[in-house]
Protein backbone atom coordinates (compact mmCIF):
# COMPACT_ATOMS: atom_id res chain seq x y z
CA UNK A 1 0.00 0.00 0.00
CA UNK A 2 0.89 3.74 -0.65
CA UNK A 3 0.91 6.44 1.74
CA UNK A 4 -1.60 9.07 0.01
CA UNK A 5 0.66 12.24 -0.56
CA UNK A 6 -0.23 16.28 0.66
CA UNK A 7 -1.56 18.12 2.03
CA UNK A 8 -1.61 20.07 -1.46
CA UNK A 9 -3.67 23.00 -2.19
CA UNK A 10 -5.72 24.11 -5.61
CA UNK A 11 -4.54 28.19 -6.36
CA UNK A 12 -7.47 28.93 -8.39
CA UNK A 13 -9.61 29.77 -5.29
CA UNK A 14 -7.02 31.86 -4.09
CA UNK A 15 -4.65 33.63 -6.89
CA UNK A 16 -5.59 37.58 -6.93
CA UNK A 17 -3.93 40.43 -7.49
CA UNK A 18 -3.35 41.49 -4.21
CA UNK A 19 0.35 40.21 -2.76
CA UNK A 20 1.12 36.69 -1.84
CA UNK A 21 -1.63 35.65 -3.77
CA UNK A 22 -0.42 37.26 -7.05
CA UNK A 23 2.58 35.63 -8.37
CA UNK A 24 3.63 31.64 -8.28
CA UNK A 25 6.71 32.40 -6.30
CA UNK A 26 5.12 33.99 -3.38
CA UNK A 27 1.74 31.97 -3.61
CA UNK A 28 4.04 28.83 -2.48
CA UNK A 29 5.67 30.68 0.07
CA UNK A 30 2.26 31.14 1.39
CA UNK A 31 1.33 27.41 0.84
CA UNK A 32 4.50 26.39 2.41
CA UNK A 33 3.90 28.45 5.48
CA UNK A 34 0.70 26.74 6.22
CA UNK A 35 2.33 23.27 6.27
CA UNK A 36 1.41 22.12 2.56
CA UNK A 37 3.67 20.02 0.62
CA UNK A 38 1.89 20.48 -2.65
CA UNK A 39 -0.06 22.80 -5.06
CA UNK A 40 -1.98 22.18 -8.07
CA UNK A 41 -2.18 25.04 -10.61
CA UNK A 42 -4.76 26.27 -12.79
CA UNK A 43 -3.34 27.14 -16.27
CA UNK A 44 -5.68 29.62 -17.05
CA UNK A 45 -4.10 32.48 -14.82
CA UNK A 46 -1.00 33.82 -16.05
CA UNK A 47 -0.16 34.96 -12.74
CA UNK A 48 0.38 31.57 -12.08
CA UNK A 49 2.01 30.00 -15.17
CA UNK A 50 1.78 30.64 -19.11
CA UNK A 51 0.33 27.16 -20.54
CA UNK A 52 1.83 28.31 -23.88
CA UNK A 53 5.31 28.62 -22.21
CA UNK A 54 5.05 25.53 -20.24
CA UNK A 55 4.43 23.43 -23.41
CA UNK A 56 7.54 24.25 -25.60
CA UNK A 57 9.93 25.37 -22.92
CA UNK A 58 11.64 22.68 -20.93
CA UNK A 59 13.69 25.46 -19.19
CA UNK A 60 10.50 27.02 -18.24
CA UNK A 61 8.77 24.00 -16.75
CA UNK A 62 12.17 23.75 -14.90
CA UNK A 63 11.96 26.82 -13.19
CA UNK A 64 8.49 26.23 -12.28
CA UNK A 65 9.59 23.23 -10.54
CA UNK A 66 12.98 24.85 -9.01
CA UNK A 67 10.41 27.69 -7.89
CA UNK A 68 7.99 25.67 -5.65
CA UNK A 69 11.14 23.22 -4.56
CA UNK A 70 12.82 26.43 -3.11
CA UNK A 71 9.84 26.31 -0.58
CA UNK A 72 9.76 22.91 -0.25
CA UNK A 73 6.57 22.45 -2.11
CA UNK A 74 5.98 19.94 -5.30
CA UNK A 75 3.51 20.92 -8.43
CA UNK A 76 1.24 17.93 -8.17
CA UNK A 77 -0.82 18.57 -11.28
CA UNK A 78 -1.67 20.94 -13.44
CA UNK A 79 -5.81 21.68 -13.92
CA UNK A 80 -7.51 22.87 -17.31
CA UNK A 81 -11.05 22.60 -15.71
CA UNK A 82 -12.33 25.94 -17.21
CA UNK A 83 -10.93 24.81 -21.13
CA UNK A 84 -12.15 21.34 -20.18
CA UNK A 85 -15.53 22.81 -20.24
CA UNK A 86 -15.28 25.02 -23.40
CA UNK A 87 -14.52 21.52 -25.31
CA UNK A 88 -18.30 20.60 -25.15
CA UNK A 89 -20.97 23.49 -24.51
CA UNK A 90 -24.24 23.48 -25.18
CA UNK A 91 -25.52 26.77 -26.68
CA UNK A 92 -27.90 27.39 -23.93
CA UNK A 93 -24.58 28.63 -22.45
CA UNK A 94 -22.75 30.11 -24.94
CA UNK A 95 -22.67 33.56 -23.67
CA UNK A 96 -21.82 32.30 -20.30
CA UNK A 97 -19.22 30.51 -21.05
CA UNK A 98 -17.91 32.62 -23.38
CA UNK A 99 -15.45 34.43 -20.93
CA UNK A 100 -13.71 31.39 -20.35
CA UNK A 101 -11.80 31.80 -23.58
CA UNK A 102 -9.27 33.97 -25.24
CA UNK A 103 -10.91 37.06 -26.27
CA UNK A 104 -10.21 36.19 -30.47
CA UNK A 105 -12.39 33.18 -29.81
CA UNK A 106 -15.72 34.53 -28.41
CA UNK A 107 -18.67 34.63 -30.28
CA UNK A 108 -17.54 31.66 -32.57
CA UNK A 109 -18.40 28.22 -30.73
CA UNK A 110 -16.34 26.48 -33.36
CA UNK A 111 -13.71 28.76 -33.21
CA UNK A 112 -13.78 28.55 -29.15
CA UNK A 113 -13.64 24.57 -29.34
CA UNK A 114 -10.99 24.71 -31.61
CA UNK A 115 -9.17 26.84 -29.04
CA UNK A 116 -10.36 24.54 -25.89
CA UNK A 117 -8.91 21.83 -27.63
CA UNK A 118 -5.75 22.86 -28.67
CA UNK A 119 -5.28 23.99 -25.01
CA UNK A 120 -5.88 20.65 -23.78
CA UNK A 121 -3.17 18.89 -26.40
CA UNK A 122 -0.78 21.70 -24.38
CA UNK A 123 -1.57 20.94 -20.92
CA UNK A 124 -0.61 17.29 -22.03
CA UNK A 125 2.94 18.48 -23.00
CA UNK A 126 3.33 20.93 -20.25
CA UNK A 127 2.36 18.44 -17.58
CA UNK A 128 5.12 16.03 -18.82
CA UNK A 129 7.33 18.77 -18.91
CA UNK A 130 6.67 18.53 -15.37
CA UNK A 131 7.33 15.18 -14.62
CA UNK A 132 3.57 14.96 -13.70
CA UNK A 133 1.59 11.85 -13.44
CA UNK A 134 -1.99 13.58 -13.69
CA UNK A 135 -4.04 16.15 -15.05
CA UNK A 136 -7.49 17.93 -13.48
CA UNK A 137 -9.85 18.63 -16.42
CA UNK A 138 -14.13 19.27 -16.68
CA UNK A 139 -16.08 16.99 -20.07
CA UNK A 140 -17.65 20.25 -20.92
CA UNK A 141 -21.83 19.42 -21.21
CA UNK A 142 -24.26 18.85 -24.37
CA UNK A 143 -26.82 17.11 -22.33
CA UNK A 144 -26.72 18.94 -19.66
CA UNK A 145 -30.21 20.79 -20.23
CA UNK A 146 -31.84 17.79 -20.14
CA UNK A 147 -31.22 16.29 -17.32
CA UNK A 148 -34.55 15.99 -15.92
CA UNK A 149 -37.03 14.12 -18.82
CA UNK A 150 -39.70 16.99 -18.58
CA UNK A 151 -40.66 17.37 -21.30
CA UNK A 152 -39.90 13.54 -22.56
CA UNK A 153 -36.50 13.33 -24.42
CA UNK A 154 -36.51 12.39 -27.73
CA UNK A 155 -35.24 8.50 -28.58
CA UNK A 156 -31.76 8.88 -28.66
CA UNK A 157 -30.89 12.36 -27.06
CA UNK A 158 -28.53 11.63 -24.91
CA UNK A 159 -27.02 8.43 -26.65
CA UNK A 160 -25.57 10.94 -29.55
CA UNK A 161 -25.10 13.43 -26.98
CA UNK A 162 -22.61 11.33 -25.59
CA UNK A 163 -21.24 9.70 -28.82
CA UNK A 164 -20.08 13.10 -29.83
CA UNK A 165 -18.45 13.96 -26.72
CA UNK A 166 -16.55 10.89 -26.90
CA UNK A 167 -15.93 11.65 -30.05
CA UNK A 168 -14.37 15.09 -29.27
CA UNK A 169 -11.93 13.84 -26.70
CA UNK A 170 -10.67 10.21 -27.86
CA UNK A 171 -8.13 12.59 -29.39
CA UNK A 172 -7.22 14.36 -26.57
CA UNK A 173 -7.37 11.29 -24.17
CA UNK A 174 -4.54 9.87 -27.06
CA UNK A 175 -2.66 12.86 -26.61
CA UNK A 176 -2.86 12.47 -22.70
CA UNK A 177 -1.47 8.75 -23.21
CA UNK A 178 1.33 9.94 -25.13
CA UNK A 179 2.59 12.37 -23.12
CA UNK A 180 2.28 9.32 -20.34
CA UNK A 181 -0.49 11.51 -18.17
CA UNK A 182 -3.89 10.53 -17.00
CA UNK A 183 -6.73 13.37 -17.79
CA UNK A 184 -8.58 12.65 -14.50
CA UNK A 185 -12.75 14.39 -15.02
CA UNK A 186 -13.91 16.26 -12.24
CA UNK A 187 -17.42 14.14 -11.86
CA UNK A 188 -19.60 17.47 -11.28
CA UNK A 189 -22.76 19.07 -11.76
CA UNK A 190 -23.21 20.75 -14.58
CA UNK A 191 -20.91 18.42 -16.39
CA UNK A 192 -22.29 15.09 -18.72
CA UNK A 193 -19.65 13.39 -16.04
CA UNK A 194 -21.63 14.24 -13.17
CA UNK A 195 -22.10 10.27 -11.40
CA UNK A 196 -20.91 6.90 -11.94
CA UNK A 197 -23.50 6.10 -14.77
CA UNK A 198 -22.34 9.38 -16.84
CA UNK A 199 -18.75 8.35 -16.17
CA UNK A 200 -19.21 4.47 -17.59
CA UNK A 201 -21.40 5.87 -20.84
CA UNK A 202 -18.53 8.32 -21.62
CA UNK A 203 -16.17 5.42 -21.01
CA UNK A 204 -17.97 2.95 -23.24
CA UNK A 205 -17.75 5.83 -26.19
CA UNK A 206 -13.86 6.47 -25.80
CA UNK A 207 -13.53 2.58 -25.61
CA UNK A 208 -12.65 2.15 -22.17
CA UNK A 209 -9.37 5.15 -22.49
CA UNK A 210 -6.76 4.03 -20.24
CA UNK A 211 -6.21 7.65 -19.39
CA UNK A 212 -9.46 8.72 -19.11
CA UNK A 213 -9.83 8.74 -15.08
CA UNK A 214 -11.23 10.82 -12.27
CA UNK A 215 -10.71 13.56 -10.11
CA UNK A 216 -12.74 12.40 -7.00
CA UNK A 217 -14.65 15.29 -5.04
CA UNK A 218 -16.91 13.64 -2.30
CA UNK A 219 -18.56 17.09 -1.96
CA UNK A 220 -20.92 17.01 -5.64
CA UNK A 221 -21.99 13.75 -4.46
CA UNK A 222 -23.26 15.22 -1.10
CA UNK A 223 -24.93 17.59 -3.20
CA UNK A 224 -26.77 14.94 -5.41
CA UNK A 225 -27.49 12.52 -2.22
CA UNK A 226 -24.68 9.51 -3.85
CA UNK A 227 -23.03 7.23 -1.76
CA UNK A 228 -19.36 8.77 -1.96
CA UNK A 229 -17.82 5.67 -0.14
CA UNK A 230 -19.84 3.08 -2.59
CA UNK A 231 -18.59 5.68 -5.41
CA UNK A 232 -14.83 4.48 -4.51
CA UNK A 233 -15.59 0.83 -4.37
CA UNK A 234 -17.03 1.12 -7.62
CA UNK A 235 -14.47 3.33 -9.85
CA UNK A 236 -11.33 2.76 -7.25
CA UNK A 237 -9.37 1.94 -10.52
CA UNK A 238 -10.42 4.98 -12.35
CA UNK A 239 -9.54 7.15 -9.31
CA UNK A 240 -6.26 9.17 -9.79
CA UNK A 241 -7.06 12.48 -8.32
CA UNK A 242 -8.40 13.72 -5.13
CA UNK A 243 -10.35 16.81 -3.73
CA UNK A 244 -10.76 17.17 -0.29
CA UNK A 245 -13.70 19.84 -0.45
CA UNK A 246 -16.18 19.46 2.20
CA UNK A 247 -20.50 20.02 1.72
CA UNK A 248 -23.61 19.57 3.32
CA UNK A 249 -27.28 18.49 2.50
CA UNK A 250 -30.03 19.57 4.57
CA UNK A 251 -33.24 19.43 2.97
CA UNK A 252 -35.95 21.10 4.44
CA UNK A 253 -39.99 21.75 3.82
CA UNK A 254 -39.28 24.37 1.30
CA UNK A 255 -35.86 23.22 -0.98
CA UNK A 256 -34.04 20.38 -1.60
CA UNK A 257 -31.55 19.31 -3.77
CA UNK A 258 -32.15 21.07 -6.90
CA UNK A 259 -32.00 24.27 -4.41
CA UNK A 260 -34.60 26.79 -5.51
CA UNK A 261 -31.91 28.93 -7.80
CA UNK A 262 -31.26 30.39 -3.96
CA UNK A 263 -27.78 31.53 -3.49
CA UNK A 264 -25.34 29.23 -2.42
CA UNK A 265 -25.82 30.13 1.85
CA UNK A 266 -29.43 29.76 1.34
CA UNK A 267 -29.38 26.61 -0.32
CA UNK A 268 -30.51 23.54 1.46
CA UNK A 269 -27.12 21.83 -0.13
CA UNK A 270 -24.17 23.72 0.17
CA UNK A 271 -20.14 23.72 0.00
CA UNK A 272 -18.52 24.08 3.24
CA UNK A 273 -14.92 24.62 4.76
CA UNK A 274 -12.79 21.26 5.24
CA UNK A 275 -14.46 19.81 8.77
CA UNK A 276 -17.35 22.43 8.74
CA UNK A 277 -19.76 19.84 6.79
CA UNK A 278 -21.15 16.27 6.16
CA UNK A 279 -18.15 14.44 4.54
CA UNK A 280 -16.70 11.80 6.13
CA UNK A 281 -13.32 12.30 5.41
CA UNK A 282 -11.81 9.52 7.57
CA UNK A 283 -13.40 6.97 6.13
CA UNK A 284 -12.99 8.61 2.63
CA UNK A 285 -9.20 8.47 3.43
CA UNK A 286 -9.20 4.42 5.09
CA UNK A 287 -11.16 3.72 1.99
CA UNK A 288 -8.34 5.12 -0.68
CA UNK A 289 -5.66 3.73 1.17
CA UNK A 290 -7.00 0.43 1.14
CA UNK A 291 -7.30 0.42 -2.78
CA UNK A 292 -3.79 2.01 -3.09
CA UNK A 293 -4.14 5.34 -4.04
CA UNK A 294 -1.27 6.91 -4.32
CA UNK A 295 -1.53 10.20 -5.86
CA UNK A 296 -2.27 13.28 -3.52
CA UNK A 297 -5.16 14.83 -1.08
CA UNK A 298 -5.45 18.49 -2.68
CA UNK A 299 -7.95 20.78 -0.71
CA UNK A 300 -10.15 22.54 -2.91
CA UNK A 301 -11.74 25.96 -0.82
CA UNK A 302 -15.29 26.54 -1.34
CA UNK A 303 -17.18 27.82 1.61
CA UNK A 304 -20.26 30.54 1.60
CA UNK A 305 -19.62 31.13 5.47
CA UNK A 306 -16.00 31.00 6.34
CA UNK A 307 -13.00 33.03 5.08
CA UNK A 308 -10.71 31.46 2.44
CA UNK A 309 -7.34 31.88 4.33
CA UNK A 310 -8.86 30.64 7.21
CA UNK A 311 -10.19 27.74 5.72
CA UNK A 312 -6.76 26.77 3.86
CA UNK A 313 -4.86 27.54 7.24
CA UNK A 314 -7.24 24.42 8.63
CA UNK A 315 -7.80 22.39 6.30
CA UNK A 316 -3.78 21.88 5.81
CA UNK A 317 -4.16 20.40 9.20
CA UNK A 318 -7.19 18.51 8.71
CA UNK A 319 -5.63 16.87 6.00
CA UNK A 320 -2.26 15.99 7.94
CA UNK A 321 -4.80 14.60 10.21
CA UNK A 322 -6.56 12.54 7.79
CA UNK A 323 -3.65 10.55 6.03
CA UNK A 324 -2.87 7.56 7.05
CA UNK A 325 0.88 6.67 7.35
CA UNK A 326 0.63 2.82 6.23
CA UNK A 327 2.20 -0.07 8.20
CA UNK A 328 5.14 -2.26 7.17
CA UNK A 329 4.17 -5.31 8.88
CA UNK A 330 0.73 -6.77 9.58
CA UNK A 331 -0.84 -6.06 13.12
CA UNK A 332 -0.91 -9.93 13.85
CA UNK A 333 2.80 -10.69 12.97
CA UNK A 334 3.84 -10.88 17.20
CA UNK A 335 2.06 -14.17 16.83
CA UNK A 336 3.75 -16.22 14.45
CA UNK A 337 4.01 -19.62 14.79
CA UNK A 338 7.39 -20.24 12.10
CA UNK A 339 5.37 -23.18 10.77
CA UNK A 340 6.60 -24.69 7.66
CA UNK A 341 4.84 -26.05 4.37
CA UNK A 342 4.99 -29.60 5.97
CA UNK A 343 3.07 -28.53 8.77
CA UNK A 344 0.74 -26.54 7.34
CA UNK A 345 0.49 -29.84 5.16
CA UNK A 346 0.09 -31.63 8.65
CA UNK A 347 -2.38 -29.50 9.79
CA UNK A 348 -4.98 -29.51 6.53
CA UNK A 349 -5.32 -32.98 7.15
CA UNK A 350 -2.88 -33.79 3.40
CA UNK A 351 -0.02 -35.70 5.68
CA UNK A 352 -1.51 -38.65 7.48
CA UNK A 353 0.79 -41.15 8.89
Amino acid sequence: MNTIQGPAIFLAQFASDETPFNSFDSICQWAASLGYKGVQVPTRDSRLMDLTLAAESQSYCDDLNATAAKHGIQISELSTHLQGQLVAVHPAYDDAFDGFADEHVRGNPEARQQWATEQMYMAAKASARLGLKAHATFSGSLAWPYLYPWPQRPAGLIEQAFEELGRRWKPILDAFDEAGVDLCFEIHPGEDLHDGVTFERFLKEVDFHPRANILYDPSHFVLQHLDYLAFIDHYHDRIKMFHVKDAELIPNGRSGVYGGYQSWVDRPGRFRSIGDGQVDFKAIFSKLTAYDFSGWAVLEWECCLKHPEDGAREGAQHIRDFIIRVTDKAFDDFAGSGIDQATNRKLLGLERK
